[in-house]
């Protein structure tokens, strides 16, 4: 029987139900956790629908972290974008590297993946928070490298400068406050990172 328009948005829209449905359940409860019969009852309805479109749960997350990956780029592009009190290139960065870390501490499911990692240390779990890593780094090199061909930056190896930045940005704002009794203020963070970044440490000689 040929299917109808109405039967096409009924399918799309029970999709994005189970969609819905699995992204609480893994925010909830963790990707090990999760099980399609538990994503089932918060969907409300038969383990055999969700079957329907996706074969296992790797196929469940696999989609829900492709639609977290559009909503990480919007908010990079948003952030980027974003006009301050400087425009020069490195306070562009800042602002791209503030998205990624708010994306990261808003997102209930990747708050909730990031604790399952340190508490049982869930290989997928793992492998959602480096893949929304990875996808961050390379919209960052992506910045890098037009900001070399505009005159802003000069030549570097830009998929080593990325991460260092990355690297630096994240750990300073995350991991600092794990081994010092005062943490450090966004302002601080940065103007260390813009020091490094357009002046270096060494004294001129």
């Amino acid at each position: 029987m040929k299917r109808t328009r109405g039967d096409w948005l009924m399918s799309i829209d029970r999709k994005a139900l189970i969609l819905k449905a699995a992204t609480q359940s893994f925010a909830q409860f963790g990707y090990k956790a999760t099980t399609m019969d538990l994503v089932s009852k918060i969907a409300s309805v038969g383990k055999g629908t969700i079957y329907t479109f996706f074969k296992t749960k790797e196929e469940l997350f696999e989609a829900i972290l492709n639609k977290a990956e559009i909503d990480l780029k919007e908010a990079m592009n948003c952030g980027f974008a974003k006009e301050g009190s400087q425009s020069s290139f490195i306070h562009s960065v800042f602002n791209l590297l503030d998205s990624i870390l708010e994306f990261r501490s808003d997102h209930e499911l990747f708050v909730k993946l990031a604790q399952e990692v340190r508490d049982i240390g869930t290989v997928q779990a793992l492998e959602g928070i480096r893949r929304m890593e990875l996808f961050g780094l390379e919209f960052l090199k992506q910045k890098l490298d037009l900001a070399i061909e505009k005159g802003e930056v000069r030549e570097c190896d830009t998929t080593i400068t990325s991460y260092m930045i990355f690297r630096l940005y994240l750990g300073l704002a995350t991991e600092w406050n794990k081994s010092h009794s005062e943490p450090l203020t966004k302002e601080q963070i940065k103007e260390n990172i813009a020091m490094l970044i357009t002046k270096g440490i060494m004294k001129e000689s």
